[in-house]
């Protein structure tokens, strides 16, 4: 079956929870994320196969010209087959749409190929401080 690509999809938490702790390693934490999306986000992208959530992406944003990848997450069972690479290609297409000049992300090492080589991103200066 194919998979849909859904800019603002309709989805749960239970559903973005579970996906989100079998993406990340961790138990569920039952989070309330569609109140946290529709305070913080310019939007998501949601990936669902056979109706099931496979792939997510939160777009937030500064309200300008900026926007920032988070929680970027796909299925385990489903990793390997692009859909990583397409939720991150719907995000910039709307992120741009909204008028925005820039798509941020910051990942960990291992992740340094699939920003850089199959989404495009370069590399650039920027800084973190651990809170």
């Amino acid at each position: 079956m194919a998979i849909m690509f859904e800019w603002r999809g309709d989805l749960d938490d239970d559903s973005l929870d579970a996906l989100h702790a079998d993406g990340f390693g961790h138990p569920v934490t039952r989070t309330r994320w569609r109140a946290r999306l529709e305070r913080h986000s310019l939007g998501w992208v949601c990936a669902r196969e056979d109706g099931e959530l496979v792939g997510f992406v939160n777009v937030v944003w500064d309200g300008g010209a900026h926007a920032f990848l988070v929680d970027t997450v796909v299925a385990r069972r489903r990793r390997g087959r692009g859909v990583g690479t397409e939720l991150v290609a719907v995000a910039a297409r709307e992120a741009r749409a909204a008028k925005c000049a820039w798509l941020h992300v910051d990942f960990e090492e291992p992740l340094r190929s699939f920003h850089f080589g199959a989404c495009g991103f370069r590399e650039t200066a920027a800084g973190l401080v651990p809170l």
